[in-house]
Protein backbone atom coordinates (compact mmCIF):
# COMPACT_ATOMS: atom_id res chain seq x y z
CA UNK A 1 0.00 0.00 0.00
CA UNK A 2 1.35 3.16 -0.93
CA UNK A 3 0.65 6.57 1.22
CA UNK A 4 -2.63 6.89 2.57
CA UNK A 5 -2.33 10.37 3.07
CA UNK A 6 -1.36 10.97 -0.23
CA UNK A 7 -3.77 8.61 -1.70
CA UNK A 8 -6.53 10.14 -0.06
CA UNK A 9 -4.98 13.51 -1.74
CA UNK A 10 -4.86 12.05 -5.00
CA UNK A 11 -8.05 10.90 -4.63
CA UNK A 12 -9.20 14.01 -4.18
CA UNK A 13 -7.22 15.84 -7.14
CA UNK A 14 -8.08 13.43 -9.68
CA UNK A 15 -11.88 13.02 -8.91
CA UNK A 16 -13.21 15.34 -11.94
CA UNK A 17 -10.28 13.82 -14.62
CA UNK A 18 -11.78 10.74 -13.50
CA UNK A 19 -15.54 11.49 -13.99
CA UNK A 20 -14.90 12.88 -17.47
CA UNK A 21 -13.17 9.41 -18.63
CA UNK A 22 -16.28 7.72 -17.40
CA UNK A 23 -18.37 9.88 -19.12
CA UNK A 24 -16.27 9.65 -22.43
CA UNK A 25 -15.86 5.48 -22.57
CA UNK A 26 -16.87 3.69 -19.31
CA UNK A 27 -17.73 0.32 -18.87
CA UNK A 28 -20.42 0.76 -16.64
CA UNK A 29 -22.02 -2.63 -14.94
CA UNK A 30 -22.84 -3.63 -18.73
CA UNK A 31 -25.93 -5.30 -18.36
CA UNK A 32 -29.57 -5.37 -16.61
CA UNK A 33 -28.94 -8.93 -14.91
CA UNK A 34 -25.67 -7.55 -13.43
CA UNK A 35 -26.99 -4.48 -12.41
CA UNK A 36 -30.35 -6.80 -10.72
CA UNK A 37 -27.39 -9.37 -9.19
CA UNK A 38 -25.48 -6.30 -7.51
CA UNK A 39 -28.94 -5.13 -5.89
CA UNK A 40 -29.45 -8.30 -4.29
CA UNK A 41 -26.43 -9.01 -3.23
CA UNK A 42 -26.33 -8.86 0.64
CA UNK A 43 -23.16 -6.79 0.86
CA UNK A 44 -24.71 -3.80 -0.64
CA UNK A 45 -26.28 -1.52 2.04
CA UNK A 46 -24.53 -2.66 5.01
CA UNK A 47 -24.06 -0.55 8.00
CA UNK A 48 -20.91 0.11 9.45
CA UNK A 49 -19.54 1.50 13.22
CA UNK A 50 -15.86 0.62 14.18
CA UNK A 51 -17.11 0.62 18.66
CA UNK A 52 -20.46 -1.04 17.52
CA UNK A 53 -21.24 -4.08 15.55
CA UNK A 54 -20.87 -3.50 11.80
CA UNK A 55 -23.58 -5.66 9.70
CA UNK A 56 -22.05 -8.54 8.30
CA UNK A 57 -22.65 -10.42 4.71
CA UNK A 58 -21.35 -13.95 4.77
CA UNK A 59 -21.59 -16.60 1.77
CA UNK A 60 -20.21 -20.02 1.91
CA UNK A 61 -17.29 -19.30 4.64
CA UNK A 62 -17.88 -19.58 8.18
CA UNK A 63 -16.18 -16.91 10.61
CA UNK A 64 -14.51 -19.10 13.01
CA UNK A 65 -12.94 -16.52 15.48
CA UNK A 66 -12.31 -12.55 15.32
CA UNK A 67 -9.75 -11.05 18.08
CA UNK A 68 -9.23 -7.32 18.28
CA UNK A 69 -6.07 -5.57 17.98
CA UNK A 70 -4.12 -5.81 21.46
CA UNK A 71 -3.01 -2.99 23.47
CA UNK A 72 0.04 -1.12 22.46
CA UNK A 73 -0.94 -2.01 18.81
CA UNK A 74 -4.38 0.30 19.15
CA UNK A 75 -4.63 4.16 20.05
CA UNK A 76 -8.20 4.08 22.48
CA UNK A 77 -8.13 7.75 21.89
CA UNK A 78 -8.50 7.51 18.23
CA UNK A 79 -9.55 4.52 16.27
CA UNK A 80 -8.68 4.71 13.28
CA UNK A 81 -4.93 6.44 14.29
CA UNK A 82 -3.22 5.03 11.08
CA UNK A 83 0.41 4.73 13.12
CA UNK A 84 -1.26 1.51 14.62
CA UNK A 85 -2.76 -0.01 11.60
CA UNK A 86 -2.84 -3.79 11.00
CA UNK A 87 -0.87 -4.46 7.41
CA UNK A 88 0.70 -7.97 6.31
CA UNK A 89 0.97 -11.73 7.41
CA UNK A 90 3.59 -14.17 7.42
CA UNK A 91 3.09 -17.70 9.05
CA UNK A 92 4.94 -20.30 10.95
CA UNK A 93 3.86 -23.17 12.42
CA UNK A 94 1.16 -22.40 14.34
CA UNK A 95 1.91 -18.58 14.71
CA UNK A 96 0.70 -16.02 12.40
CA UNK A 97 3.21 -12.87 12.46
CA UNK A 98 0.93 -9.92 11.68
CA UNK A 99 3.10 -6.17 10.43
CA UNK A 100 1.15 -2.97 12.29
CA UNK A 101 2.38 0.46 11.82
CA UNK A 102 3.34 0.52 15.22
CA UNK A 103 5.64 -3.40 14.84
CA UNK A 104 4.68 -6.51 14.86
CA UNK A 105 2.33 -8.99 16.71
CA UNK A 106 2.72 -13.00 16.92
CA UNK A 107 -0.21 -14.53 17.14
CA UNK A 108 -0.91 -18.30 18.29
CA UNK A 109 -3.48 -20.29 16.03
CA UNK A 110 -3.39 -23.42 17.59
CA UNK A 111 -6.43 -23.46 18.54
CA UNK A 112 -7.84 -20.70 15.49
CA UNK A 113 -11.39 -20.57 17.77
CA UNK A 114 -9.10 -18.72 20.23
CA UNK A 115 -5.71 -16.87 18.95
CA UNK A 116 -3.35 -15.68 21.55
CA UNK A 117 -0.99 -12.86 21.22
CA UNK A 118 2.55 -14.38 22.16
CA UNK A 119 4.59 -11.88 21.28
CA UNK A 120 4.33 -7.94 20.60
CA UNK A 121 7.26 -5.90 18.81
CA UNK A 122 6.67 -2.61 19.42
CA UNK A 123 9.42 -0.73 16.42
CA UNK A 124 7.34 1.63 14.62
CA UNK A 125 9.22 2.63 10.63
CA UNK A 126 6.31 1.92 8.41
CA UNK A 127 3.70 -1.13 7.10
CA UNK A 128 6.07 -3.32 8.85
CA UNK A 129 5.89 -6.25 6.23
CA UNK A 130 6.71 -9.05 7.72
CA UNK A 131 8.58 -12.40 6.36
CA UNK A 132 9.85 -14.99 8.41
CA UNK A 133 12.01 -18.37 7.49
CA UNK A 134 13.55 -20.70 9.81
CA UNK A 135 14.58 -18.97 13.13
CA UNK A 136 14.43 -15.69 11.50
CA UNK A 137 12.03 -12.37 11.22
CA UNK A 138 12.08 -10.46 8.46
CA UNK A 139 10.57 -7.08 8.70
CA UNK A 140 10.57 -3.58 6.18
CA UNK A 141 10.65 -0.11 7.41
CA UNK A 142 10.49 2.63 4.90
CA UNK A 143 8.99 5.38 7.06
CA UNK A 144 11.49 8.41 7.88
CA UNK A 145 10.33 8.00 11.12
CA UNK A 146 12.46 4.71 11.64
CA UNK A 147 15.20 4.56 14.37
CA UNK A 148 17.95 1.93 14.87
CA UNK A 149 16.73 0.85 18.34
CA UNK A 150 12.97 0.71 17.83
CA UNK A 151 12.65 3.73 19.87
CA UNK A 152 8.71 5.63 19.15
CA UNK A 153 10.18 8.74 19.19
CA UNK A 154 11.02 8.98 15.81
CA UNK A 155 14.05 10.85 13.75
CA UNK A 156 13.93 14.85 14.16
CA UNK A 157 16.95 15.65 12.19
CA UNK A 158 16.71 15.89 8.29
CA UNK A 159 20.07 13.73 8.62
CA UNK A 160 20.64 10.87 11.37
CA UNK A 161 22.84 8.34 12.05
CA UNK A 162 19.59 7.18 14.19
CA UNK A 163 17.48 6.92 11.47
CA UNK A 164 17.18 3.84 9.88
CA UNK A 165 15.49 2.53 6.27
CA UNK A 166 15.69 -0.93 5.02
CA UNK A 167 15.41 -4.55 6.82
CA UNK A 168 15.29 -5.48 10.27
CA UNK A 169 16.59 -8.86 11.03
CA UNK A 170 15.07 -10.45 14.33
CA UNK A 171 16.13 -13.92 16.29
CA UNK A 172 12.82 -15.62 16.85
CA UNK A 173 13.92 -18.42 18.70
CA UNK A 174 12.67 -16.73 21.81
CA UNK A 175 9.17 -15.86 20.60
CA UNK A 176 8.67 -13.95 23.73
CA UNK A 177 11.65 -11.98 23.54
CA UNK A 178 12.44 -11.81 19.41
CA UNK A 179 16.10 -10.04 19.36
CA UNK A 180 17.23 -7.58 16.92
CA UNK A 181 20.31 -8.84 15.31
CA UNK A 182 20.63 -7.00 11.75
CA UNK A 183 19.63 -3.82 9.79
CA UNK A 184 20.28 -3.37 6.42
CA UNK A 185 19.77 0.07 5.47
CA UNK A 186 18.74 1.10 1.88
CA UNK A 187 18.43 3.63 -0.29
CA UNK A 188 14.71 3.99 -0.34
CA UNK A 189 13.95 1.99 2.35
CA UNK A 190 11.43 -1.07 2.43
CA UNK A 191 8.24 -0.95 1.55
CA UNK A 192 7.91 -4.57 0.48
CA UNK A 193 10.49 -7.04 0.58
CA UNK A 194 10.64 -11.04 -1.14
CA UNK A 195 12.54 -13.83 0.28
CA UNK A 196 14.79 -16.12 -2.24
CA UNK A 197 16.36 -18.96 -1.17
CA UNK A 198 19.84 -19.74 -3.10
CA UNK A 199 19.15 -22.79 -5.45
CA UNK A 200 22.59 -24.22 -4.93
CA UNK A 201 23.40 -23.13 -0.94
CA UNK A 202 20.71 -24.01 1.41
CA UNK A 203 22.55 -22.21 3.88
CA UNK A 204 21.84 -18.62 2.39
CA UNK A 205 18.54 -16.58 1.84
CA UNK A 206 18.46 -13.77 -0.33
CA UNK A 207 16.17 -11.00 -0.19
CA UNK A 208 14.33 -8.33 -2.62
CA UNK A 209 14.14 -4.77 -1.35
CA UNK A 210 11.37 -3.17 -3.03
CA UNK A 211 11.65 0.60 -1.94
CA UNK A 212 8.96 3.58 -2.93
CA UNK A 213 9.56 5.99 -1.45
CA UNK A 214 11.77 8.71 -1.77
CA UNK A 215 16.09 8.23 -1.57
CA UNK A 216 17.18 9.31 1.30
CA UNK A 217 20.23 11.98 1.25
CA UNK A 218 23.60 10.63 0.48
CA UNK A 219 25.03 12.85 3.43
CA UNK A 220 23.02 10.34 5.83
CA UNK A 221 23.59 7.07 3.37
CA UNK A 222 26.71 6.76 0.92
CA UNK A 223 25.92 6.01 -2.49
CA UNK A 224 22.15 7.49 -2.20
CA UNK A 225 21.09 9.68 -4.95
CA UNK A 226 17.64 11.34 -5.84
CA UNK A 227 18.51 12.73 -8.80
CA UNK A 228 16.88 11.68 -11.70
CA UNK A 229 18.29 8.96 -14.36
CA UNK A 230 19.25 11.35 -17.08
CA UNK A 231 21.15 13.70 -14.50
CA UNK A 232 22.70 10.47 -12.44
CA UNK A 233 23.08 7.16 -13.60
CA UNK A 234 23.75 6.37 -10.14
CA UNK A 235 20.53 7.42 -9.56
CA UNK A 236 18.53 4.98 -6.32
CA UNK A 237 15.51 5.27 -8.53
CA UNK A 238 14.88 2.38 -11.55
CA UNK A 239 16.38 -0.27 -9.40
CA UNK A 240 15.80 -3.24 -6.44
CA UNK A 241 18.58 -3.89 -3.94
CA UNK A 242 19.36 -7.60 -3.19
CA UNK A 243 20.62 -8.46 0.58
CA UNK A 244 22.56 -11.75 0.83
CA UNK A 245 21.88 -13.48 4.29
CA UNK A 246 24.09 -16.60 5.47
CA UNK A 247 21.40 -18.16 7.94
CA UNK A 248 24.16 -18.99 10.55
CA UNK A 249 25.67 -15.75 10.59
CA UNK A 250 22.50 -12.82 10.04
CA UNK A 251 24.19 -10.14 11.73
CA UNK A 252 26.49 -10.42 8.87
CA UNK A 253 23.45 -9.93 5.77
CA UNK A 254 24.60 -6.96 3.37
CA UNK A 255 23.34 -5.51 -0.17
CA UNK A 256 25.35 -7.30 -2.67
CA UNK A 257 23.81 -5.80 -5.99
CA UNK A 258 21.05 -3.53 -7.09
CA UNK A 259 19.82 -4.96 -10.44
CA UNK A 260 18.50 -2.43 -12.75
CA UNK A 261 15.49 -4.64 -13.70
CA UNK A 262 13.82 -1.52 -15.50
CA UNK A 263 16.75 -1.10 -17.92
CA UNK A 264 16.29 -1.06 -21.85
CA UNK A 265 18.02 -3.98 -23.28
CA UNK A 266 18.99 -2.37 -26.73
CA UNK A 267 20.09 1.05 -25.11
CA UNK A 268 20.92 0.18 -21.84
CA UNK A 269 18.72 3.09 -20.56
CA UNK A 270 18.39 2.47 -16.93
CA UNK A 271 14.64 4.03 -17.57
CA UNK A 272 13.72 1.30 -20.35
CA UNK A 273 9.89 0.75 -19.42
CA UNK A 274 6.97 2.65 -19.08
CA UNK A 275 7.18 6.58 -18.35
CA UNK A 276 4.23 7.25 -16.85
CA UNK A 277 1.16 8.98 -17.83
CA UNK A 278 -2.05 8.00 -19.47
CA UNK A 279 -2.20 5.43 -22.95
CA UNK A 280 -5.00 8.11 -24.58
CA UNK A 281 -8.18 9.20 -23.80
CA UNK A 282 -10.64 7.26 -21.54
CA UNK A 283 -7.41 5.51 -20.09
CA UNK A 284 -6.10 5.29 -16.83
CA UNK A 285 -3.03 7.50 -15.88
CA UNK A 286 -0.42 4.84 -15.00
CA UNK A 287 2.61 5.59 -12.80
CA UNK A 288 6.06 5.46 -13.90
CA UNK A 289 8.08 2.45 -13.66
CA UNK A 290 11.15 3.24 -11.14
CA UNK A 291 10.07 0.89 -8.13
CA UNK A 292 8.32 -2.84 -7.78
CA UNK A 293 5.81 -2.79 -5.08
CA UNK A 294 5.97 -6.05 -4.80
CA UNK A 295 8.12 -8.89 -6.56
CA UNK A 296 6.72 -12.87 -6.10
CA UNK A 297 9.00 -15.44 -6.50
CA UNK A 298 8.39 -19.19 -7.31
CA UNK A 299 11.91 -20.59 -7.20
CA UNK A 300 10.93 -24.23 -8.15
CA UNK A 301 10.11 -22.47 -11.28
CA UNK A 302 12.41 -20.27 -11.43
CA UNK A 303 11.27 -17.58 -11.56
CA UNK A 304 9.37 -13.69 -10.34
CA UNK A 305 6.85 -11.90 -11.21
CA UNK A 306 6.99 -8.18 -10.24
CA UNK A 307 4.52 -5.51 -9.98
CA UNK A 308 6.40 -2.58 -11.22
CA UNK A 309 4.00 0.35 -10.98
CA UNK A 310 3.46 1.07 -14.73
CA UNK A 311 4.20 -2.55 -15.80
CA UNK A 312 4.01 -6.28 -14.84
CA UNK A 313 7.48 -8.02 -15.21
CA UNK A 314 8.83 -11.33 -15.89
CA UNK A 315 12.15 -12.00 -13.86
CA UNK A 316 14.79 -14.96 -14.27
CA UNK A 317 15.98 -15.69 -11.00
CA UNK A 318 18.23 -18.70 -11.71
CA UNK A 319 21.35 -16.72 -9.93
CA UNK A 320 19.01 -14.73 -7.13
CA UNK A 321 21.41 -12.11 -6.41
CA UNK A 322 20.99 -11.04 -10.23
CA UNK A 323 17.20 -11.23 -11.86
CA UNK A 324 17.17 -10.26 -15.23
CA UNK A 325 13.82 -9.19 -16.75
CA UNK A 326 12.62 -11.09 -19.57
CA UNK A 327 9.19 -9.84 -20.45
CA UNK A 328 7.00 -7.12 -19.60
CA UNK A 329 3.72 -5.92 -19.97
CA UNK A 330 1.68 -2.68 -19.38
CA UNK A 331 -2.16 -2.07 -19.19
CA UNK A 332 -4.27 0.92 -20.15
CA UNK A 333 -6.40 0.52 -17.24
CA UNK A 334 -4.01 -0.28 -14.77
CA UNK A 335 -3.37 2.93 -12.60
CA UNK A 336 -0.03 1.24 -10.23
CA UNK A 337 0.92 -2.54 -10.97
CA UNK A 338 0.88 -3.67 -7.00
CA UNK A 339 1.06 -7.32 -6.21
CA UNK A 340 1.30 -10.57 -8.24
CA UNK A 341 0.60 -14.24 -7.80
CA UNK A 342 1.14 -17.15 -10.30
CA UNK A 343 -1.43 -20.39 -10.11
CA UNK A 344 0.56 -23.48 -9.00
CA UNK A 345 1.69 -24.37 -12.27
CA UNK A 346 2.57 -20.89 -13.15
CA UNK A 347 0.26 -21.03 -16.48
CA UNK A 348 -1.50 -18.05 -15.13
CA UNK A 349 -0.11 -15.09 -12.95
CA UNK A 350 -2.51 -12.57 -11.43
CA UNK A 351 -1.40 -8.75 -10.97
CA UNK A 352 -3.37 -6.21 -9.17
CA UNK A 353 -3.84 -2.77 -9.74
CA UNK A 354 -4.09 -0.54 -6.79
CA UNK A 355 -5.62 2.44 -8.00
CA UNK A 356 -6.18 5.33 -5.46
CA UNK A 357 -3.43 3.85 -3.35
CA UNK A 358 -5.34 1.74 -1.47
CA UNK A 359 -6.78 4.52 0.04
CA UNK A 360 -9.80 5.82 -1.76
CA UNK A 361 -13.36 4.36 -2.61
CA UNK A 362 -12.69 2.54 -6.01
CA UNK A 363 -15.41 0.10 -6.27
CA UNK A 364 -18.47 2.36 -6.38
CA UNK A 365 -21.12 1.34 -8.93
CA UNK A 366 -19.58 4.06 -11.47
CA UNK A 367 -16.48 2.95 -11.18
CA UNK A 368 -15.15 0.61 -14.50
CA UNK A 369 -14.80 -2.95 -13.74
CA UNK A 370 -11.34 -3.09 -15.30
CA UNK A 371 -9.82 -0.26 -13.13
CA UNK A 372 -8.73 -1.35 -9.28
CA UNK A 373 -9.26 -4.37 -10.26
CA UNK A 374 -7.10 -7.87 -11.55
CA UNK A 375 -5.31 -8.31 -14.69
CA UNK A 376 -5.28 -12.43 -15.53
CA UNK A 377 -2.86 -13.27 -17.31
CA UNK A 378 -1.15 -16.50 -19.48
CA UNK A 379 2.41 -17.03 -19.43
CA UNK A 380 2.89 -19.25 -21.91
CA UNK A 381 6.37 -19.61 -23.44
CA UNK A 382 7.85 -17.02 -20.99
CA UNK A 383 5.36 -14.39 -22.56
CA UNK A 384 2.51 -12.83 -20.72
CA UNK A 385 -0.57 -12.63 -22.87
CA UNK A 386 -3.96 -10.72 -21.28
CA UNK A 387 -6.81 -12.95 -20.76
CA UNK A 388 -9.35 -11.33 -18.65
CA UNK A 389 -10.20 -9.03 -15.39
CA UNK A 390 -11.77 -9.91 -11.85
CA UNK A 391 -13.02 -7.25 -9.98
CA UNK A 392 -15.06 -7.30 -6.52
CA UNK A 393 -19.02 -7.54 -8.10
CA UNK A 394 -20.40 -6.09 -5.05
CA UNK A 395 -20.70 -2.07 -5.34
CA UNK A 396 -19.26 -0.64 -2.42
CA UNK A 397 -19.94 3.13 -0.78
CA UNK A 398 -18.13 6.12 -0.93
CA UNK A 399 -17.16 5.63 2.74
CA UNK A 400 -15.64 2.65 1.86
CA UNK A 401 -11.49 2.60 -0.04
CA UNK A 402 -11.74 -0.44 -1.79
CA UNK A 403 -9.83 -1.91 -4.48
CA UNK A 404 -7.81 -4.92 -5.43
CA UNK A 405 -5.02 -6.06 -2.70
CA UNK A 406 -3.40 -8.72 -1.41
CA UNK A 407 -4.37 -12.45 -1.26
CA UNK A 408 -3.21 -15.56 -2.09
CA UNK A 409 -3.87 -19.15 -3.97
CA UNK A 410 -6.30 -22.37 -1.86
CA UNK A 411 -4.54 -25.68 -3.33
CA UNK A 412 -8.06 -27.22 -4.70
CA UNK A 413 -6.53 -29.84 -6.88
CA UNK A 414 -7.76 -29.34 -11.31
CA UNK A 415 -8.41 -25.54 -10.59
CA UNK A 416 -7.01 -22.44 -10.01
CA UNK A 417 -8.76 -20.60 -6.83
CA UNK A 418 -7.92 -17.41 -5.11
CA UNK A 419 -8.46 -15.47 -1.64
CA UNK A 420 -8.28 -11.96 -1.75
CA UNK A 421 -8.51 -9.14 0.39
CA UNK A 422 -10.03 -5.68 -1.01
CA UNK A 423 -10.00 -3.53 2.02
CA UNK A 424 -13.41 -2.49 2.69
CA UNK A 425 -14.93 -4.47 0.10
CA UNK A 426 -14.23 -7.61 2.17
CA UNK A 427 -12.99 -10.72 1.52
CA UNK A 428 -13.21 -12.69 -2.38
CA UNK A 429 -12.76 -16.06 -2.94
CA UNK A 430 -12.85 -16.75 -6.45
CA UNK A 431 -12.00 -19.29 -9.27
CA UNK A 432 -10.00 -17.94 -12.43
CA UNK A 433 -9.30 -21.76 -13.49
CA UNK A 434 -10.46 -20.03 -16.54
CA UNK A 435 -9.16 -16.65 -16.69
CA UNK A 436 -11.06 -15.25 -19.10
CA UNK A 437 -14.01 -15.88 -17.52
CA UNK A 438 -13.07 -15.96 -13.27
CA UNK A 439 -16.31 -16.44 -11.10
CA UNK A 440 -17.03 -15.22 -7.23
CA UNK A 441 -17.29 -18.62 -5.39
CA UNK A 442 -17.39 -16.90 -1.52
CA UNK A 443 -16.98 -13.93 0.06
CA UNK A 444 -17.27 -11.93 3.59
CA UNK A 445 -17.74 -8.25 4.32
CA UNK A 446 -18.24 -5.50 6.86
CA UNK A 447 -20.07 -1.79 6.78
CA UNK A 448 -17.86 0.81 6.84
CA UNK A 449 -15.68 1.19 9.45
CA UNK A 450 -17.32 4.85 9.87
CA UNK A 451 -20.47 5.60 8.77
CA UNK A 452 -20.28 9.13 7.63
CA UNK A 453 -16.77 9.76 6.27
CA UNK A 454 -14.27 8.14 4.55
CA UNK A 455 -11.71 6.13 7.02
CA UNK A 456 -8.87 4.03 5.97
CA UNK A 457 -10.35 -0.16 7.24
CA UNK A 458 -10.85 -3.25 5.46
CA UNK A 459 -8.58 -6.51 5.16
CA UNK A 460 -5.21 -5.39 4.06
CA UNK A 461 -4.35 -9.24 3.54
CA UNK A 462 -6.07 -12.38 3.36
CA UNK A 463 -4.28 -15.46 3.00
CA UNK A 464 -4.88 -19.79 3.03
CA UNK A 465 -2.74 -21.23 5.72
CA UNK A 466 -3.18 -25.17 6.43
CA UNK A 467 -6.87 -25.19 6.07
CA UNK A 468 -7.55 -21.66 7.31
CA UNK A 469 -8.23 -18.41 5.60
CA UNK A 470 -6.33 -15.79 7.79
CA UNK A 471 -7.43 -12.17 7.13
CA UNK A 472 -5.52 -8.87 8.69
CA UNK A 473 -8.24 -6.39 9.40
CA UNK A 474 -6.68 -2.70 9.63
CA UNK A 475 -8.55 -1.43 11.90
CA UNK A 476 -10.31 -3.96 13.89
CA UNK A 477 -8.05 -7.19 14.44
CA UNK A 478 -7.67 -10.68 13.26
CA UNK A 479 -10.23 -12.95 11.48
CA UNK A 480 -10.11 -16.72 10.85
CA UNK A 481 -12.49 -18.62 8.36
CA UNK A 482 -12.97 -21.70 7.10
CA UNK A 483 -14.83 -22.80 3.56
CA UNK A 484 -18.01 -24.25 3.61
CA UNK A 485 -19.13 -26.60 0.75
CA UNK A 486 -21.57 -24.92 -1.97
CA UNK A 487 -22.74 -25.56 -5.65
CA UNK A 488 -19.20 -23.99 -6.29
CA UNK A 489 -16.99 -26.30 -4.32
CA UNK A 490 -17.42 -29.77 -2.80
CA UNK A 491 -16.66 -30.63 0.96
CA UNK A 492 -13.87 -33.89 -0.87
CA UNK A 493 -12.51 -30.42 -2.91
CA UNK A 494 -12.04 -28.50 0.38
CA UNK A 495 -11.00 -31.24 2.50
CA UNK A 496 -8.54 -31.88 -0.63
CA UNK A 497 -7.01 -28.36 -0.34
CA UNK A 498 -7.06 -28.76 3.70
CA UNK A 499 -4.78 -32.24 3.15
CA UNK A 500 -1.91 -29.55 2.01
CA UNK A 501 -0.13 -28.83 4.96
CA UNK A 502 2.94 -26.54 5.15
CA UNK A 503 5.58 -25.15 7.61
CA UNK A 504 5.70 -21.29 6.70
CA UNK A 505 3.50 -19.29 4.00
CA UNK A 506 5.02 -16.11 3.35
CA UNK A 507 3.04 -14.51 0.81
CA UNK A 508 5.80 -13.31 -1.73
CA UNK A 509 7.54 -16.66 -1.85
CA UNK A 510 5.36 -18.93 -3.62
CA UNK A 511 6.04 -22.52 -3.19
CA UNK A 512 4.78 -25.35 -5.49
CA UNK A 513 1.85 -27.16 -4.02
CA UNK A 514 1.73 -31.44 -3.87
CA UNK A 515 -1.02 -33.55 -2.95
CA UNK A 516 -0.57 -35.95 -0.53
CA UNK A 517 -1.82 -39.19 -1.39
CA UNK A 518 -6.04 -38.89 -0.58
CA UNK A 519 -9.09 -39.95 -1.00
CA UNK A 520 -10.43 -36.48 -0.99
CA UNK A 521 -8.09 -35.60 -3.75
CA UNK A 522 -9.57 -38.47 -6.12
CA UNK A 523 -13.02 -37.05 -5.33
CA UNK A 524 -12.11 -33.90 -5.57
CA UNK A 525 -11.40 -34.83 -9.22
CA UNK A 526 -14.92 -36.72 -9.68
CA UNK A 527 -16.86 -34.28 -8.42
CA UNK A 528 -15.17 -31.59 -10.67
CA UNK A 529 -15.84 -33.97 -13.73
CA UNK A 530 -19.50 -34.21 -12.49
CA UNK A 531 -19.73 -30.29 -12.47
CA UNK A 532 -18.37 -29.97 -16.02
CA UNK A 533 -20.18 -33.00 -17.66
CA UNK A 534 -16.37 -34.68 -18.20
CA UNK A 535 -18.26 -38.04 -17.75
CA UNK A 536 -21.21 -39.37 -18.16
CA UNK A 537 -23.32 -39.53 -14.78
CA UNK A 538 -23.46 -42.91 -14.67
CA UNK A 539 -20.16 -43.46 -14.90
CA UNK A 540 -18.75 -41.53 -12.37
CA UNK A 541 -21.20 -42.73 -10.09
CA UNK A 542 -19.73 -46.14 -10.94
CA UNK A 543 -16.39 -44.79 -10.29
CA UNK A 544 -17.77 -43.24 -6.60
CA UNK A 545 -18.91 -46.22 -6.11
CA UNK A 546 -15.45 -48.52 -6.94
CA UNK A 547 -13.74 -45.26 -4.59
CA UNK A 548 -15.66 -46.54 -1.69
CA UNK A 549 -15.23 -49.95 -2.18
CA UNK A 550 -11.35 -49.97 -2.24
CA UNK A 551 -11.41 -47.08 0.75
CA UNK A 552 -13.12 -50.27 2.78
CA UNK A 553 -10.08 -52.69 1.77
CA UNK A 554 -6.58 -52.96 2.92
CA UNK A 555 -3.41 -53.87 2.36
CA UNK A 556 -2.99 -55.89 -0.85
CA UNK A 557 -6.83 -55.89 -1.57
CA UNK A 558 -7.02 -51.96 -1.80
CA UNK A 559 -3.26 -51.87 -3.81
CA UNK A 560 -5.16 -54.17 -6.35
CA UNK A 561 -8.74 -52.67 -6.30
CA UNK A 562 -6.84 -48.93 -6.71
CA UNK A 563 -4.99 -50.49 -9.55
CA UNK A 564 -8.14 -51.71 -11.39
CA UNK A 565 -9.45 -48.47 -10.97
CA UNK A 566 -6.68 -46.42 -12.45
CA UNK A 567 -6.56 -47.83 -15.58
CA UNK A 568 -9.96 -47.95 -16.08
CA UNK A 569 -9.81 -44.45 -15.71
CA UNK A 570 -6.95 -44.44 -18.52
CA UNK A 571 -9.64 -46.03 -20.56
CA UNK A 572 -12.07 -43.37 -19.85
CA UNK A 573 -9.42 -40.21 -20.40
CA UNK A 574 -9.64 -41.46 -24.04
CA UNK A 575 -13.45 -40.82 -24.24
CA UNK A 576 -14.00 -37.84 -21.60
CA UNK A 577 -14.80 -34.50 -22.59
CA UNK A 578 -12.01 -33.06 -19.91
CA UNK A 579 -9.44 -36.03 -20.69
CA UNK A 580 -6.83 -34.00 -18.24
CA UNK A 581 -9.01 -34.03 -15.43
CA UNK A 582 -9.59 -37.90 -16.01
CA UNK A 583 -5.96 -38.42 -15.94
CA UNK A 584 -5.10 -36.07 -13.03
CA UNK A 585 -8.18 -38.71 -11.35
CA UNK A 586 -5.80 -42.12 -12.49
CA UNK A 587 -2.73 -40.65 -10.96
CA UNK A 588 -4.27 -39.96 -7.62
CA UNK A 589 -5.61 -43.33 -7.58
CA UNK A 590 -2.26 -44.60 -8.34
CA UNK A 591 -0.35 -42.29 -6.04
CA UNK A 592 -3.15 -44.02 -2.99
CA UNK A 593 -2.01 -47.15 -4.90
CA UNK A 594 1.31 -46.43 -3.48
CA UNK A 595 0.28 -45.48 -0.22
Amino acid sequence: MRSTAAALASFVRSTPTLLRALLFGAAFFSSAAEVAAQAADPRVGLTGGHFVAADEAIRNLEKVSFTTRPARFFNPGDANDFGFANTDLAFSGNRVFMGNYSGIQVWDISDPTKPTLTSGIVCPGGQADVSVYNNLLFVSVEETRGRLDCGTQGVRDTVSNERFRGVRIFDIRDIAAPKQVATVQSCRGSHTHTLVPDPRDPGVIYVYIAGTSTPRSESELAGCSSRPSIEDPNTSYFRIEVIRVPLASPQDARIVSTPRIFADPVTGAIAGLWKGGTHGEGTQSTAQTNMCHDITVYPEMGLAAGACSGNGIILDISDPANPKRTHEVTDPNFAYWHSATFSNDARKVIFTDEWGGGGAPRCQASDRKEWGANALFNLVGGRLSLAGYYKLPAPQTAQENCVAHNGSIIPVPGRDIMVQAWYQGGISVFDFTDPSRPVEIAFFDRGPIDRDRLQLGGYWSAYWYNGMIVGSEIGRGLDIFALKPSEFLSQNEIDAAKSVRVDRFNPQLQTRTEWPASFAVARAYLDQLGRNNGLASARSAAIAADIRSAESLNGAARRSALNRLASALDRDARSSSDAARVRAMAAAVRQLARG
